[in-house]
């Protein structure tokens, strides 16, 4: 059955397979324009009839072009959609699995080919995805705090008015209200983990898949400081009347300025190396905590956690030029002094890659520093806590047309999907799939699958005392000791060493 019945109005879907039914672009809330721009996200308005949902809805401000992927028209106003995918065939309720996209909070949508849910929905899950308000639209800081409607964290209350909307919408497309698990990677994956320590979100899930972590999150005064860039990138006063009343162009071209000048300026700090402006902030109201801190606290152990992070993470962002190029000793050195690195973790790493060029020192110790020590520390801190944790990490490697493609950032989410022929992903995992690489494939999305239902993925629990990491490699599954060499490195240096 191609229509189904939503609280606010009957839609129509399609079927990109004869057994999977999908349905794009449902509303989830209204525009977040005019008079609901800056402020939370509002109730979507019911309709008569039956709306057409067989297009992806359009995708939030920002200045990326993805390949495969739907940019950005001015004008564009009805952003907050979202996308489902279910068994063809009416059953007993299955278990959802929410997506939430990645991209820096700055780009990227659900529309991109390789989080088509397809795959997903005939391994008995029912499927979501959904856009947010990303940049300035939904992480920017509104100065003045004359106008408390102005909320920070914009884009994170748009990801739980997207789950609102599950819970009270996804029965009527199979899904069981009562079992779902927020997924996500990269900035998606960050969001999953402060929805777990968000008020606002509480009982909306049980479970969630974090892929490559990124933290920590931003304070308000970091925040403030952006805004006050981007207000005069874009030649307005830094005030909440002005910035308001900028349009959306004028904000992402404003912002895009100010990433330009930090990736310019070797003086600039940390943002220097990778300039990501925008990002979840501790305000102590949406966000009460950075989640690693939370965790540490003991926060939301009642819900299941799965992680995972590539080998090689930073070498994504070195290979698509939007990370600094660190080749010198001085150059090196200077890093770790930006970042507040131990005198000895350089040293550490130098000694663990012996004759290995210093970019790629420089990237391994980024990767760890922004996506994997920080996923890692996650899943431990929940489970020293009492929270059933399982941790993974995605190895695969092989030889490209351009030669060694890594397991690098992004490279491990089409295989979680099941998404490996469509042809903007060969970059990512270096060029047309081969039978190794479809049997991995069907494991990771086994995994995911089996932990929506049940919350095994098919490997034991970290018990809080050896911890051991699940491989994900074509060659073959294996559990190891969490605590490798580089793992020893990061154990004399806390958390956060970013974004302060």
């Amino acid at each position: 059955m191609e229509v189904r019945r939503t609280r606010s109005g009957w839609v129509r879907g399609h079927r990109p397979a004869a057994d999977v039914v999908a349905f794009l672009g449902i509303p989830y809330a209204a525009a977040p324009f005019g008079i609901n721009r800056f402020r939370e996200p509002r109730p979507v308005h019911a309709w008569e009839g039956v709306r057409e949902c067989q297009d992806f809805g359009p995708v939030a401000p920002q200045s990326a072009r993805l390949p495969g992927a739907p940019s950005w028209s001015p004008g564009d106003e009805d952003i907050l959609t979202l996308n489902v995918w279910a068994c063809a065939s009416e059953g007993g309720p299955a278990p959802v699995v929410v997506w939430i996209h990645g991209g820096a909070y700055t780009f990227g949508s659900s529309a991109q080919p390789d989080f088509d849910g397809t795959a997903l929905a005939r391994a008995g899950v029912v499927a979501v995805s959904f856009n947010y308000r990303l940049g300035f639209e939904g992480f920017g800081h509104i100065p003045g705090g004359t106008e408390p409607s102005f909320p920070e964290n914009r884009g994170l209350l748009d990801q739980v008015a997207a789950l609102q909307w599950v819970r009270e919408n996804i029965a009527a497309f199979g899904g069981d209200p009562e079992n779902v698990t927020v997924a996500g990677q990269s900035s998606g994956a960050a969001s999953a983990a402060c929805l777990m320590v968000m008020e606002r979100a509480r009982g909306l899930f049980r479970r969630v898949i974090a892929h490559s972590v990124v933290g920590p999150c931003y304070s308000v005064e970091l925040a403030a400081e952006t805004t006050r860039r981007v207000a005069a990138a874009a030649a307005v006063a830094a005030t909440a009347a002005e910035v308001t009343a900028a349009t959306p162009q004028m904000l992402v071209a404003a912002s895009d300025l100010v990433v330009d000048g930090y990736r310019r300026d070797p003086g600039s700090g940390p943002r220097h190396y990778d300039p990501v402006i925008y990002g979840p902030v501790v305000d102590g109201d949406v966000l009460p905590n950075d989640p690693l801190s939370a965790m540490a606290g003991g926060a939301r152990g009642e819900v299941d956690l799965l992680v995972c992070h590539t080998a090689e993470e930073y070498w994504l962002l070195d290979a698509v030029g939007s990370s600094a190029k660190v080749t010198t000793d001085q150059q090196l050195a200077a890093f770790a002094m930006d970042f507040r690195l131990p005198d000895d973790l350089v040293a550490g790493y130098r000694a663990l890659m012996p004759g290995a060029p210093v970019l790629d020192v420089y990237l391994a110790i980024f990767g760890d520093l922004r996506f994997s020590e920080y996923t890692s520390r996650l899943a431990e801190q929940h489970a020293l806590a009492g929270g059933r944790t399982f941790m993974s990490r995605f190895e695969r490697r092989r030889e490209g047309p351009q030669g060694v493609v890594r397991a690098w950032h992004c490279a491990d989410i089409p295989f979680a999907f099941g998404n490996l022929d469509v042809q903007s992903v060969e970059f990512l995992i270096g060029g047309p799939p081969d039978a190794a690489d479809h049997e991995l494939s069907r494991r990771m999305l086994a995994a995911w699958a089996g932990f929506a239902a049940t919350g095994d993925p098919g490997w034991s629990p970290m018990d809080g005392v050896t911890p051991t990491v699940h491989i994900w490699d074509t060659a073959q599954d294996a559990a190891r000791p969490q605590s490798t060499s580089t793992r020893a490195l990061w154990s004399r240096t806390g958390f956060p060493l970013l974004r302060p």
